[in-house]
């Protein structure tokens, strides 16, 4: 007994240790491969909610995602298709959508490399946020299942239980991020100093800068080039990527969007 009573108070102490302490993942290419918001609009076209064409928009954009990286017109693009997809379903249906999107896309491409970093620093006693531009309901899905503290996503306006096709503020991307996680260590008395990011877009160099220990993980070649300037640890956890990428930038377009169409053509079911 004296001897669990004693474990009990050293593991207290060493998360009582870290409480002022956080770390904040960013989701798409860095906790898992690709974008988390190309599962969800997936989902929905299996759905009906959206025509084939739009599905195909959707599958390029993830294409070019994996291929080089986030810009800010890839961004706003998907945010405006999804926000005009989005009207009239209701709040229910995104977070029933969210937990199957994650038992059947997005749980089998987490990173494993990405998913042991946020793991330790939960045994130390941090607290591990999620920071992306995926819409919130399934930002907190993946946290929720992955056991982490908390999400911060972007925010559709709701009315009546269905959404508007509008935003609460904005897309939560770039400098917004900064912004959020600033709110949060206010509410939660954190050092940013002591707390960590990770992220694989230049564009969260704003995020990146703001605490102690930024980490740059997958990174494009811009955040790849600032992480060496700025001597930020680098983790890239894909798996000759440099082959593949060669290999899909050798390929025809046309064999480009073949590729994407027979991706998508799976979930038409039969034809007719």
């Amino acid at each position: 007994m004296p001897e669990e009573k004693n474990a009990a108070v050293a593991a207290a102490a060493k998360a009582q240790k870290h409480t002022g302490e956080a770390a904040f993942f960013d989701v798409d290419n860095t906790l898992m491969k690709g974008a988390s918001l190309f599962h969800v609009a997936r989902k929905m076209y299996e759905r009906k909610a959206f025509t084939l064409p739009q599905a195909a928009g959707f599958a390029w954009k993830q294409f070019k995602f994996v291929m080089r990286g986030e810009t800010m017109e890839d961004v706003h693009a998907v945010r405006d298709s999804a926000l005009t997809l989005a009207a009239g379903i209701t709040v229910d249906d995104i977070k029933a959508l969210g937990e199957e999107v994650y038992d059947e896309m997005i749980e089998s491409r987490i990173w494993p490399g990405t998913k042991a970093l946020a793991e330790q620093h939960l045994r130390v006693g941090r607290r591990v946020w999620l920071v992306t531009a995926t819409p919130i309901e399934v930002a907190t899905v993946i946290s929720t299942r992955l056991g982490l503290t908390g999400a911060l996503g972007t925010v559709g306006e709701v009315h009546d239980g269905m959404y508007t096709g509008k935003l609460v503020g904005d897309i939560l991307h770039g400098p917004a991020k900064a912004v959020a996680v600033q709110l949060v260590a206010d509410r939660e008395g954190l050092d940013l100093d002591h707390c960590w990011a990770y992220s694989d877009s230049a564009n969260d160099i704003p995020l990146l800068t703001m605490v102690g220990h930024p980490v740059v993980i997958n990174p494009d070649a811009k955040l790849r080039r600032h992480a060496r300037d700025n001597n930020w640890p680098v983790y890239d956890f894909r798996s000759g990527r440099r082959a593949a990428t060669l290999g899909l930038k050798a390929a025809t377009v046309g064999g480009a969007i073949y590729g994407l169409w027979r991706g998508f053509s799976r979930f038409r079911g039969p034809r007719i």
